[in-house]
């Protein structure tokens, strides 16, 4: 089965090469097997870097890159994954090898999250599920082979978006997919925001969480909670990020990035930690 390019990190403008390695079982899981799994630790400093990679800052302990980068070196790395919808760019390529497996309203037009141009994936029964757990369980492959230690799978919240076509349980049951490729591959796999899943964490399976702008919309007490402190916060405001720092900066990873997260020397780049 063929792969997609590999994509532009999210929020970047610069395509990115690589190739996506390895084909998995078409279940989308391997063989369960005994693979360390461990998270990344509590209250560590954090860079999000998945706009493009560059030397993490003194002290940083903890980074995550786009799956297209690799990761950096001495530090735990997290490989972000676009997992609940295809990067922009990238619809032609579902549409010409599996089209049955983007997100269509009654008209037949794909659902797009318009905020980034990104089309949701079909996670609405067992079979797409497996299908999509097939082609991106080959992406989290490639991060282990490459030495990340964990995986962000982004867009959790994509039935939030999905006007009613999407449950908040087929997404839990798409991950729980992910998270078992993961595991099986020795990746600890991060909760990327949606809070309302957290009862559901350990079902699921995720280890440690990504949690963007909690502090702006006090959540980051019940990330903290449901994950021993083992959180990653991204601000994007000053303010944002200083109500954070005094209230969580002591117990959570707390970084302030720019919306665009763009490598460091670039236009517009912001990086702080508490």
């Amino acid at each position: 089965m063929p792969s997609p390019p590999v994509p532009s990190p999210r929020r970047a403008a610069a395509l990115l090469t690589a190739v996506v390695l390895a084909a998995g079982c078409g279940t989308g899981q391997r063989p369960s097997r005994d693979v360390p799994v461990t998270p990344p630790p509590a209250g560590a400093r954090f860079d999000y870097q998945i706009g493009g990679g560059y030397p993490p800052a003194k002290g940083v302990r903890v980074v995550s890159r786009d799956r297209a980068d690799r990761p950096a070196p001495g530090v735990y790395s997290v490989c972000y994954v676009n997992a609940f919808q295809a990067q922009p760019g990238e619809a032609g390529w579902w549409q010409r090898h599996h089209p049955d497996l983007l997100l269509r309203d009654r008209r037949g037009a794909p659902v797009m999250d318009e905020d980034w141009g990104e089309v949701l994936f079909d996670i609405s029964t067992a079979a797409r599920r497996t299908a999509l757990a097939a082609v991106v369980g080959r992406w989290i492959d490639d991060c282990a082979e490459h030495g990340f230690q964990a995986v962000e799978p982004d867009n959790l919240d994509s039935f939030e978006r999905s006007h009613g076509l999407l449950t908040s349980d087929q997404n839990a049951a798409y991950a729980r997919l992910l998270v078992a490729r993961a595991h099986a591959a020795g990746l600890a796999v991060a909760q990327k925001n949606t809070a309302e899943l957290l009862p559901r964490h350990k079902d699921i399976g995720f280890d440690f969480a990504v949690a963007e702008e909690c502090g702006e919309f006090d959540e980051c007490g019940d990330y903290a909670a449901a994950y021993a402190n083992r959180v990653l916060v991204v601000a994007y405001t000053a303010a944002d990020f200083g109500r954070t720092c005094r209230r969580w900066g002591g117990r959570l990873s707390v970084v302030l990035r720019d919306r665009d997260v763009m490598p460091a020397k670039e236009r517009g780049h912001v990086f702080r930690t508490c």
